[in-house]
C-alpha cells in the first residue's frame, strides 16, 4: 500500500501524513508542483525524527506517476460521492490519492483513477455555505483515517 499527495500546499499536513507512513510502513507518493521545498523546517517538524522510516518518491507531473504506478489500483478519495471508505474493500499494492488541500482533485485526475472513495462525516455541509456543517476535513486527517481503515481490511 501506499499513500500519493497531488500537488500539496501546506508543508505541516505532509510532515504528519509521512508520519502516519511511517507507522503503517508506507511509501510516501508526492506529485507536483509542491507549495514548499521539502527542506521546509514546518515539514520536517511535523514528521518529527520518523523521516529516515518513509521512502518518499517525487512525480513531476500525475501522468508520470500514473505510468510509473500501472500494477497498482490508484484510489481517488474526495468528498464528491465516491463509494463509502466502509464499504470499499482494499488490496495490498492499493495506492491511496489525495488532493490538494485547498481544490482536492480535479475531475480529470478522478476520471483516471481506478475508484472513487468517500470518508463519511455526519456534519457534512449541505452547501459552500460555512454556517451549515462542515465542507471538508483536513488533509492529514482524511489520509489517517483512510490508512488506518485500509490497514485494518488488509492485516484481518
Amino acid at each position: 500500500m501506499e499513500i500519493a499527495l497531488f500537488e500539496p500546499r501546506i508543508p505541516q499536513n505532509t510532515g504528519n501524513i509521512a508520519r502516519s507512513c511511517a507507522a503503517f510502513n508506507t511509501s510516501l507518493n508526492l506529485i507536483e508542483p509542491l507549495g514548499y521545498k521539502l527542506e521546509d523546517k514546518y515539514l520536517k517538524r511535523a514528521g518529527l525524527d520518523y523521516w529516515h522510516l518513509v521512502k518518499v518518491n517525487r512525480y513531476s507531473n500525475f501522468d508520470e506517476f500514473k505510468r510509473s504506478k500501472q500494477n497498482s489500483r490508484i484510489l481517488a478519495f474526495s468528498k464528491k460521492n465516491g463509494t463509502a471508505l466502509s464499504r470499499f474493500s482494499f488490496k495490498s499494492n492499493d495506492i491511496l490519492l489525495f488532493g490538494r488541500e485547498d481544490n482536492g482533485l480535479p475531475q480529470n485526475v478522478i476520471e483516471n483513477c481506478d475508484h472513487l472513495i468517500s470518508i463519511l462525516m455526519p456534519n457534512k455541509a449541505t452547501s459552500d455555505s460555512k454556517t451549515d456543517g462542515v465542507r471538508s476535513l483536513n488533509l492529514s486527517v482524511s489520509c489517517g483515517i483512510a490508512i488506518y481503515e485500509a490497514n485494518k481490511q488488509i492485516r484481518t
